[in-house]
């Protein structure tokens, strides 16, 4: 393909099998096509050839394939693998040309150039002109018109065949007329020298001054030469928008180092299976995803999720395939292999983005489709009007031609496709993955989002906010020490995360042994400690002043507060909560100021909501809230002619965020979460729920200038050609200069930055 009127015509062949959709892609030349089961992946394969185009189906994921080793999104039979897209040195890319045609196309190029050359200079400077210099032309425009663009005379005899015109009938029509005109002025008008109408001399007439006004050659060797090289310099521009996905797609390991029985063996990491255990040196990536078994170290997560800061992992903790271990050595068993891993998921919601289309392509699209016979018309009417005003012929030819030349649909296929390429490779590269077009528009009317409070504005997770001892007691940090032994035995969230504070900030060493443990469900834990008898529970009533003052600041805060008795003392007061992330200020304030209200929606108690949206600044706060209570909520909020996002982690967001008028899950959420959001945050930064609007509000502003120039490009230069103010050369040059600049205003989305961190007041500090 290579225009929008083939995206069309593809399109609509398809469509006339009963039960089938297609959206065909220019930028990347797949198409995704949805189709009854009763309907084989043969009959669409043929669809496509009677539309004059070759087509096959993209190969299904191996079992146990490596992340990346596949192609392309969902093919006619509704399977996908991680893609390579439009990579030329790619031979098994179905979007992009083999080495082989690579080589060829430069090859075709670079001769072209060097036979065009003499004859535009020539035509161009009146000065260097000799006799008979006009047949010297011909000479070296002969195989460029006839080998030079044979591509284009053989994509539109096909075209011919089946009754189509493409991008490729204007330039071969453009070019054969210009050189049937050139040779009927040698041979026939009187252009050729008058003394010698043979080419076979080239000695200069003395005070014969040469005729060139009807020799039309340069036209015929402009036309192909500045065609093939806009759509090189496009190629290799629209190259640059998937270079994001074939980053990921190269993040994925080729082999790998197993670990069996004390010994190691490197094997391809398609024989690798889950359960299995990898090594990972430093400086190596992880092979695939896995849960740490022994070693520690740092990882680099960046290429995958846009987190500049290394993570550090150790034994239990999970590990991302792609990720590159900067430290120590880690042996890693194996959790997921293939297309189930993380790096594969991430590849293929891109892939999928990019398949879509956006309303306002859909509307270029059905432009194309009629762009090019209108085009043919008018060329056809402007020579019949010039000729019949008594125009010179030559006048009418060159507007005529021009028309031709000049009209491009190209910009009009590629202006959608281009940006969201280049959008959504962005968006991947910051953690932000968006699954198409239409979450995009979404993305950039949503004026109200619903936050979760649990592991979206939150951790997710409870942790110690702070200590309060009494006075005259044992201390604070030894009540802490004592608490910490004693929760050892305990299971339960509250105890887990006393223990991982005690041991942070102990200062004497490991936690001591607990003996004689109890856990008395509803009321706490009691151990020996060291001799001492010591209790955390909740607390009651007669405590200590500073103990009380303590006990109603936490449940002000709605903070769970735990009592530290020890040998019947009270003597701390530790309050835990579930803290709010850190981003969670700045994103709150920067959607207010995108303008996109926030309100909080969580099943948790009032007075945790109320004091979770006090400290953030947040006014509609909705406690208590069931699935279907957070699902009708949305509704509500719709029905006020609201544009509602939601954002949630868990199996209790996904009605709400299937209800919305867009989803967004946090990446580190459930699985259900992920697959019922448009956007989902990879990296988990819940700031990136800004970025995201203002990736979208960009991505959308840069494909409506996109479809702004495309059709006021023909706008504009198509009349110009018709009233001969604008040559074919030029027309050559200006129609090549249009899907570049498309192109080029879509690669600016690569460098697209999040706004800085910072706030135009300062941020209110979590409780300590």
């Amino acid at each position: 393909m290579t225009c929008a009127a083939c995206v069309n015509r593809v399109e609509k062949r398809l469509a006339r099998i009963d039960g089938v959709t297609a959206a065909v892609n220019l930028a990347t030349g797949r198409a995704r096509v949805h189709h009854p089961a009763d309907v084989p992946p043969a009959d669409l394969l043929a669809a496509v050839e009677r539309a004059g185009y070759g087509a096959e189906l993209v190969p299904p994921p191996a079992p146990r394939a490596a992340p990346g080793t596949a192609t392309g999104p969902d093919g006619p039979s509704g399977r996908s693998a991680p893609p390579g897209p439009d990579d030329p040195d790619d031979p098994d890319d179905p979007a992009g040309p083999t080495r082989e045609e690579a080589r060829k196309d430069r090859e075709r190029l670079l001769i072209t150039a060097l036979l065009c050359l003499p004859v535009l200079v020539l035509s161009m400077v009146p000065a260097l002109q000799f006799r008979n210099w006009q047949w010297l032309c011909l000479v070296l425009a002969a195989p460029v018109a006839v080998w030079s663009a044979l591509p284009f005379h053989l994509r539109a005899a096909r075209g011919l065949r089946h009754s189509a015109a493409t991008m490729d009938t204007l330039v071969s029509l453009g070019v054969i007329a210009s050189f049937a005109w050139s040779l009927y002025a040698l041979f026939l008008g009187g252009a050729g020298d008058p003394g010698m109408r043979m080419p076979f001399s080239l000695l200069p007439s003395a005070g014969t001054e040469t005729e060139t006004a009807h020799v039309y050659l340069e036209a015929a060797v402009a036309v192909p030469l500045f065609v093939l090289t806009g759509r090189h310099l496009e190629a290799r521009a629209r190259r640059g928008t998937g270079a994001a996905l074939r980053s990921l797609a190269g993040l994925a390991a080729k082999d790998v180092t197993v670990s069996e029985g004390g010994r190691e063996r490197r094997m391809p990491i398609e024989e690798l299976v889950p359960g299995q255990g990898f090594v990972v040196r430093p400086g190596e990536r992880v092979a695939t995803d896995g849960v740490v078994v022994s070693g520690s170290s740092a990882l680099d997560l960046s290429l995958i999720n846009g987190e500049s800061d290394p993570v550090e992992v150790g034994p239990g903790r999970a590990v991302v395939g792609g990720a590159v271990n900067m430290g120590g050595l880690l042996l890693v068993r194996a959790t997921a292999v293939g297309a189930d891993t993380r790096l594969a998921r991430i590849t293929h919601l891109v892939t999928e983005a990019q398949a879509g289309k956006a309303r306002a392509q859909r509307l270029a699209d059905r432009v194309a489709g009629v762009f090019v016979p209108a085009v043919l018309s008018l060329a056809v009417t402007v020579l019949g009007f010039w000729l019949g005003a008594g125009a010179d012929p030559q006048a009418a030819v060159t507007a005529a031609v021009a028309i031709l030349v000049v009209a491009c649909p190209c910009a009009l296929g590629l202006a959608t496709p281009t940006a969201l390429m280049a959008a959504t490779g962005r968006g991947a590269r910051l953690g932000i993955l968006v699954r198409g077009p239409q979450a995009l528009e979404a993305l950039r009317h949503v004026d109200v989002i619903v936050l979760d409070k649990t592991g979206t504005l939150t951790t997710g997770h409870m942790s110690v906010v702070r200590v309060t001892g009494t006075a005259g007691g044992i201390g604070r940090e030894a009540a802490l020490r004592l608490a910490g032994a004693v929760e050892q035995g305990s299971e339960h969230p509250l105890g887990r995360a006393v223990v991982a504070y005690a041991q942070r900030v102990a200062s004497e060493g490991p936690l001591p042994a607990v003996t004689g443990f109890l856990a008395v469900p509803g009321s706490g834990v009691t151990g020996i400690v060291e001799g001492r008898r010591v209790e955390v529970r909740t607390p009651g009533e007669g405590l200590p002043a500073s103990l009380a003052h303590a006990l109603a600041e936490a449940e002000a805060a709605a903070l769970t507060p735990v009592l530290v008795r020890v040998d019947g003392f009270d003597e701390a007061l530790i309050a835990l909560g579930d803290v709010l992330r850190s981003g969670s200020y700045r994103a709150v304030d920067r959607l207010r100021r995108l303008g996109v209200e926030p309100v909080l929606a969580t099943g948790d108690r009032e007075a945790t909501a109320r004091a979770v949206a006090r400290e953030l600044g947040i006014t509609q706060v909705h406690a208590h809230c069931t699935p279907e209570g957070k699902a009708a909520l949305v509704r509500q909020l719709r029905g006020h002619g609201r544009r509602v996002a939601v954002i949630g982690d868990g199996v209790n967001d996904a009605a709400a965020l299937a209800e919305a008028d867009l989803g967004i899950a946090m990446g580190s959420g459930t699985d259900v979460a992920i697959g019922a959001a448009d956007v989902t945050l990879v990296r988990g930064d819940i700031e990136a729920v800004a970025d995201s609007v203002r990736l979208a509000r960009r991505t959308l502003a840069t494909i409506r200038l996109n479809l702004v120039w495309a059709f006021g490009y023909n706008a504009v230069t198509v009349p110009l050609a018709a009233v001969g103010l604008l040559g074919p050369m030029l027309a050559a040059a200006a129609m090549s200069a249009s899907s570049l600049l498309v192109v080029a205003n879509s690669l600016r989305l690569r460098t697209w930055q999040p706004a800085p961190h910072r706030l135009a007041t300062p941020v209110r500090k979590a409780p300590r």
